[in-house]
């Protein structure tokens, strides 16, 4: 049985993922300071992240533990190019607020 987690086990991860990821949206949406709104998609892919361990804990396949290293190396890469566009648009506007940035000219 090493190795193996049971059906309660599953469930109390799987709660655990969908908190992280509902707790991620809420944020994302409730807020507009930039920076918070990144830090809440990054709470949302550890929620999908924990939600794929497990499931490939329950059935022992590897699969999904191959594919979180993928999913966290692409937030690794999302995180550095959304910190670089953060400060730039800081630095345009000396604001971090989203609403500044909604309305396009061109």
């Amino acid at each position: 049985m090493d190795g193996i987690i049971n059906q309660a086990v599953l469930n109390h991860y799987l709660f655990t993922g969908a908190l992280l990821f509902a707790l991620g949206m809420i944020g994302f949406v409730a807020r507009r300071n930039l920076i918070v709104m990144f830090l809440c998609t990054e709470m949302m892919f550890q929620g999908v992240v924990v939600t794929l361990v497990a499931f490939s804990r329950y059935h022992l396949n590897l699969d999904g533990q191959v594919f979180v290293i993928f999913v966290l190396t692409i937030a690794a890469a999302e995180a550095a190019m959304a910190l670089g566009l953060v400060v730039l648009l800081f630095r345009r506007k000396r604001t971090l607020d989203a609403e500044a940035w909604s309305a396009m000219k061109g």
